[in-house]
């Protein structure tokens, strides 16, 4: 899956257009106010920006000459790269494991970290996770891996123990409490496909456990197909949608914690992350997680996890040292801690668990190492794979959509 630099940055570019008023403030001026160096923190979640803001604080108490400008803007990754179009990318920025990582490292607009101490820190399978995103013939580690998430399926408890059902083991055993808990007048399954993103979750954790492995490699060598390969991942998307609400695709992300957490729904198709937002909406709402039993045989059924926040470094950057000052500090096993008890995360550094109870049911798969990765992670980034699958299970035509994916896929790929 090489892909010529010239050609990214091409595709970048293009990517960005229309997107330039979008573009959030520039960082890494010298001179802040209050210190002597002003270093920019870019990230794609608005979710932790309370985690980041107290850590902040504490890293500029212990570093008075250093002041750190947090910067989290809606459409992240489309102000980041109108942001690469004007030469000026932010000194840090805490970003996803995904294709648009894969790009942007391979492309050259990221410190290589191979070698570094902060890598000893980290655990193998997730720095493997994110070398491949950046492609075969690109060596080294342009990111450091920090908190990962899950793909999981989040119950109430409660609800579930008074259908008097257990937590389903395979796909016929899910199926079947969907139908009990429809049966009970419950609503199955909180959607929330207003948002199309919030339909990669159930897609990920369906095509993880069927896709052959290397699907991305082997569909870019036009060796695999969705044609081919995806009917069953689609047939499973739309037996799921029918377990839904009465309007599925009016309520958002937001709406649908809200909802959830306020009793409206028995399962819902998210991450570990959405778990605090649901949180606020009931403190006391009894929670747990299991990875979705996409197969009938358990054994085979993996939770999807991925890096959710890693540190990457711009290789224009003039505070190469505060930045590094600021990794380290992240790093440190009792701020890492910090980070994933506050957002319900977990991660990738050494030694540091997750002990929230309400992850009990995905606790094996770490500890055993079921676990894979996101497939859309692999998937070309100017793809819109989020708005395809959305469209799908509205029309609901399996044929045309996953034609369309393979005509998306190479036409990205071929520009």
């Amino acid at each position: 899956m090489k892909k010529n630099n010239g050609k990214i940055l091409t595709s970048l570019f293009s990517l960005a257009v229309g997107a330039t008023l979008l573009t959030g403030c520039g960082g890494g001026d010298a001179g802040g106010e209050g210190g002597d160096v002003q270093l920019e923190l870019f990230s794609n979640k608005s979710e932790n920006m309370e985690t980041y803001e107290g850590l902040i604080a504490e890293f500029e108490e212990q570093n008075p000459t250093i002041d750190i400008e947090l910067n989290a803007p809606p459409e992240a990754e489309t102000v980041l790269k109108s942001r690469l179009t004007k030469n000026d990318m932010p000194d840090l920025m805490a970003i996803g494991g995904n294709a648009t990582y894969g790009d942007l490292a391979e492309a050259g607009i990221f410190k290589d970290f191979s070698g570094s101490d902060y890598l000893e820190q980290i655990q193998p399978a997730y720095i493997d996770m994110i070398n491949k995103l950046v492609g075969e013939e690109t060596e080294g580690t342009y990111g450091i891996p920090y908190a990962t998430n899950a793909n999981t399926v989040i119950y109430n408890k409660d609800k579930l123990e008074e259908l008097g059902l257990e937590v389903p083991k395979t796909w016929d055993e899910f199926v079947n409490a969907l139908e009990e808990a429809k049966a009970a007048g419950e609503i199955p399954v909180q959607f929330t496909l207003k948002d199309a993103w919030t339909g990669m979750i159930s897609w990920n954790s369906v095509a993880a456990n069927i896709q052959p492995d290397n699907f991305a490699a082997k569909k870019s060598a036009g060796e695999a197909s969705f044609q081919e390969h995806y009917s069953e991942v689609a047939d499973k998307m739309l037996t799921l949608v029918e377990y839904g609400h009465d309007d599925n695709f009016g309520v958002g992300y937001s709406d649908g914690n809200t909802a959830f957490g306020n009793g409206e729904g028995v399962f819902y198709f998210q991450g570990n992350w959405a778990i605090p937002e649901i949180k606020k909406a009931n403190p006391d709402i009894n929670l747990g997680v299991f990875p979705m039993p996409v197969t009938n045989n358990p054994e085979e059924n993996k939770l999807v996890s991925g890096v959710d926040v890693l540190f990457a470094m711009s290789t224009e950057t003039e505070h190469e040292e505060e930045a590094r000052k600021f990794i380290e500090f992240l790093l440190e096993q009792e701020k890492a801690k910090q980070y994933i008890d506050e957002q319900a995360a977990f991660s990738a550094v050494k030694g540091v668990l997750q002990e929230d109870p309400v992850m009990e049911g995905i606790k094996q798969n770490f500890e055993e190492g079921t676990i894979t990765s996101f497939p859309d992670h692999y998937y070309p980034a100017g793809m819109q794979a989020a708005n395809l699958i959305q469209a799908f299970l509205i029309e609901k035509n399996k044929d045309e959509f996953l034609k369309k994916l393979d005509n998306e896929w190479d036409k990205v790929e071929n520009r």
